[in-house]
């Protein structure tokens, strides 16, 4: 019985928080709904670092390069450093090699001996990868510096029927060694910056009020509608990790603009809940469309055409809905929200794909 109840209580702050009855202060009382700061913001400093790198792969049937010089000259490279003599100017061709460009991703707080993966991509003629051995691959990040060495047989992956989906793209599993540390020291931080994916400033308000009921004092503050600033708590000195495991589990109700988007394509029209559209009258082609009322959720649409008689509706995608009914096509859906929008009823932005 208490667990219908609090469930209960629990779905009517949602649906009081949605509507926006409830402010900043109120939603830092109840933190059980809405998305984790974890889903919806990155700490700064915590993040991938591009690796690129350039490699060959050896041992092809037959299917590398055929005549690219950076290939040959690659070989005659690795031959020398192998101790082979090999005449300068000699022309070393083998479609049994590919020159590859090798990438990655450096995960946050590496560790030397960690092993991450890599994806090799063919820059010649070469046909298929498939079969091949990466010989090692020294990755570079962007300051130039060395961070991990790749090496190992690539494997390209097949649909169900068999066929390989980009022969000439393929991965090394766990095929790159990170050969060093990244130094951040991130328990000793006496503060951090965290930035949110969708910048918002009633978010951003929220989460700061969230923050600060959770660790019972002011130690947040946003800098801008993306940029929330957190000073570590004495209590929390030299343990960071803690704290931001106790912070990022906060769950908030996200706030985000009114926003229609349209696909013109297939006809596909997604939007928020808090659309609206003034009073407005449209003609187009055989349709006649009235839009009635107040722009609030209970605002009403009518809509006429020569085939058909009047329908009614209760929210925009309603309006949609009956649109589609109609048989209205993408191509007049997309010229109806243009004009919508031009005449400046609806209250949303309009993003076109």
């Amino acid at each position: 019985m208490n667990i219908k109840l609090k469930s209960r209580v629990n779905w009517l702050f949602f649906v009081l928080a949605t509507l926006g009855f409830l402010g900043p202060s109120a939603l830092a009382v109840q933190g059980n709904v809405g998305a984790r700061l974890k889903d919806i913001a990155t700490v700064k400093g915590v993040r991938e670092n591009i690796l690129i790198g350039y490699g060959l792969v050896v041992g092809l049937k037959g299917t590398g390069d055929s005549s690219a010089d950076v290939t040959a000259k690659s070989l005659g490279r690795l031959f020398g450093k192998l101790g082979l003599d090999v005449e300068k100017n000699a022309a070393i061709k083998s479609k049994n090699a590919a020159a590859v460009i090798v990438t990655s991703k450096l995960p946050p707080f590496a560790r030397s001996g960690s092993q991450i993966d890599v994806t090799v991509s063919s820059i010649g003629d070469a046909s298929s990868l498939e079969g091949g051995i990466l010989l090692v691959t020294p990755l570079r990040a962007g300051d130039q510096q060395v961070y991990a060495v790749a090496q190992g047989p690539v494997t390209l992956g097949s649909l169900t029927d068999g066929k390989g989906t980009f022969p000439t793209v393929g991965r090394v599993v766990s095929g790159a060694m990170i050969e060093k540390d990244i130094d951040t020291n991130f328990s000793a931080k006496k503060s951090f910056r965290m930035s949110l994916n969708n910048p918002d400033f009633t978010t951003a308000a929220r989460l700061v009020a969230l923050v600060n009921a959770e660790l019972g004092g002011k130690f947040a503050s946003a800098r801008d509608s993306a940029t929330i600033d957190i000073v570590v708590p004495f209590n929390y000195d030299g343990n960071t990790v803690e704290l931001m495991a106790r912070v990022e589990d906060i769950r908030v109700v996200t706030d985000t603009k009114a926003k229609v988007v349209l696909n013109e394509r297939t006809g596909t029209v997604v939007m928020g809940d808090r659309v609206s559209i003034t009073p407005i009258a449209i003609s187009h082609g055989d349709l006649s469309i009235q839009v009635k009322g107040q722009p609030k959720p209970e605002r009403a649409f009518e809509l006429r055409s020569s085939t058909g008689g009047p329908a009614t509706g209760a929210t925009v995608s309603d309006l949609v809905k009956l649109l589609n009914t109609l048989g209205v096509q993408p191509r007049d859906l997309t010229a109806i929200f243009q004009t919508i929008k031009a005449t400046g009823a609806l209250q949303a932005e309009l993003e076109f794909m």
